[in-house]
């Protein structure tokens, strides 16, 4: 008599939690049922805090990758073997097992001997593919699905590519508009590996998120070097002028004012990634367009996202007028956020030319509007 699909599910879980585990795969669907994962794709991996099973699951739109050990790689494990998958391939040091359901339910099992020769457990150095490794305890208290992973890794590169390599110490940061904070301890947690005294004052208008993020800061061990406070983007109290101010999908004008806030700080650092774009919008839709340019304000959606470049374009013009140099990059990938752009601007004092200056004046002379940033900055 065949073993009962139970009994081979079982050994199937003792294959994949043995350390002599090299590959498993589970893939397809039984008669009638589908599983929520099109596939799966266990492996060991060596890290820094051990070796860990991987697993890589897809559910047809992106892939996720996790690291787990001990009791969570057994529960992991045991949720994939719940999945109604159709189909089980699982390589181990010394044999191959693969398991197919039939139509009717059954196991059908297909044991070989070892197919490849066993190898080391893959090494897996965060620094070559995260520059904030996916296991870190940060994304345990703030959730870490894998979009969420991805957005944080997308910002910390732009962080890096922004920063030189010698970093002043103490490093002062501010997060104008920090909302729940998350980017804010994940700047915390990557410059903390780079510079010897890191200090972060993240910046909210409402009080709940202040106390919510103090909790967060707590439970991290680290609300000793990064703070919160309730205020206006404009008016919160930060003891010290900071080296690098952040503000990330502050709406409409925020934007424009925490860019102000860091220009009159003489901050070095400056990345912004804009969200909202009404102003410029209301302006141009009041307005009359030069010419030939009518059609591009004519219709809502045209006028709306030309906006969005315009209003972008003339911020990135006046912090060049106020001694920064300015590049306008994409911040993560526009399937996670329509919202991907990033203005990356590190002071470099120089002093504004004539011709940067008729650009500008001319760009909002012809179109009819006044930035906001403009009016805060005269």
């Amino acid at each position: 008599m065949p073993p009962s699909l139970e009994a081979v599910l079982a050994e199937v879980r003792e294959l994949l939690l043995d350390p002599a585990l090299i590959r498993a795969v589970a893939a397809g669907r039984r008669r009638g049922v589908t599983p929520s994962l099109q596939r799966a794709e266990l492996r060991p991996v060596e890290l820094k805090t051990g070796r860990k099973l991987q697993i890589v699951t897809n559910d047809g739109s992106r892939p996720y990758t996790r690291n787990v050990g001990g009791e969570e790689a057994a529960a992991a494990v045991d949720a994939l073997l719940a999945e109604p998958f159709g189909n089980w391939h699982v390589e181990t040091a010394t044999s191959t097992v693969q398991v197919r359901v039939t139509k009717k339910g059954d196991a059908q099992v297909h044991r070989a001997g070892a197919s490849i020769a066993a190898a080391p457990p893959a090494q897996h150095d965060r620094a070559k593919q995260w520059l904030l490794d996916p296991g870190d305890p940060l994304f345990t208290v703030i959730g870490g699905n894998a979009a969420k992973r991805r957005q944080v890794d997308a910002f910390l590169r732009a962080l890096a590519a922004t920063l030189p390599d010698e970093l002043p110490s103490p490093l002062r940061v501010v997060d104008l508009g920090c909302g729940n904070a998350y980017l804010t301890f994940a700047a915390y947690r990557y410059l903390a590996d780079r510079a010897a005294d890191v200090r972060v004052v993240g910046v909210d208008v409402r009080e709940d998120q202040r106390v919510r993020n103090t909790a967060v800061a707590e439970q991290l061990g680290c609300a000793d070097a990064v703070r919160f406070v309730a205020g206006t983007i404009e008016d919160a109290q930060v003891d010290e002028a900071p080296d690098l101010v952040l503000a990330l999908h502050a709406c409409d004008t925020a934007t424009d004012q925490a860019l102000a806030r860091a220009v009159r700080w003489n901050a070095r650092w400056v990345l912004a990634a804009p969200c909202c774009h009404h102003d410029i919008a209301a302006q141009l839709k009041g307005g009359t367009a030069p010419a030939p340019y009518a059609e591009v304000t004519r219709n809502a959606i045209l006028r709306e996202r030309f906006a969005d470049v315009l209003t972008d374009s003339l911020r990135s013009s006046l912090l060049r007028l106020n001694g920064y140099k300015v590049d306008v990059v994409e911040f993560v990938d526009s399937q996670h956020t329509p919202r991907n752009l990033l203005l990356r601007a590190r002071r470099t004092g120089a002093a504004p030319t004539d011709d940067q200056r008729s650009e500008y004046e001319t760009l909002t002379g012809q179109w009819g509007v006044t930035p906001a940033l403009e009016k805060l900055l005269a």
